[in-house]
């Protein structure tokens, strides 16, 4: 049926399946809500910045706006796959962090550019 609708099936045991989902649907998801909530709560200004966000800021946080309650639940059902997954991010966060400090230009072209080749890859 999936595949007369045009959909590719893959088959997966169920360990990998929930990591890959924790991947590539859920950590996105944990960010755009932790980035929204970052940008809402920084208080060096007397009003909220969000107002000022545009495209980018719009499109990657898109997903914020999904059902609060049941990315509650899919975060409780999927808590081992999800914090695989955050601690994963807050590595290569902890990376690009310490490449901005150390003003490490080339670093960040490189990481920057890993990144572009992996996204184009996907197009």
């Amino acid at each position: 049926m999936w595949e007369a609708a045009g959909s590719e099936v893959i088959l997966m045991d169920v360990v990998k399946h929930d990591r890959v989902v924790a991947a590539i649907s859920h950590l996105p998801h944990m960010v755009a809500y932790s980035l929204v909530n970052a940008v809402e709560g920084y208080d060096r200004f007397d009003e909220s910045i969000l107002k000022y966000s545009a495209g980018g800021f719009r499109d990657f946080t898109r997903i914020a706006s999904s059902d609060p309650a049941m990315w509650r639940d899919i975060a409780l059902m999927n808590r081992d796959a999800i914090l695989e997954m955050m601690d994963s991010f807050n590595g290569y966060f902890a990376e690009l962090r310490s490449l901005v400090v150390q003003g490490d230009g080339e670093g960040m072209r490189r990481f920057f550019e890993e990144s572009k080749n992996s996204r184009d890859g996907i197009l």
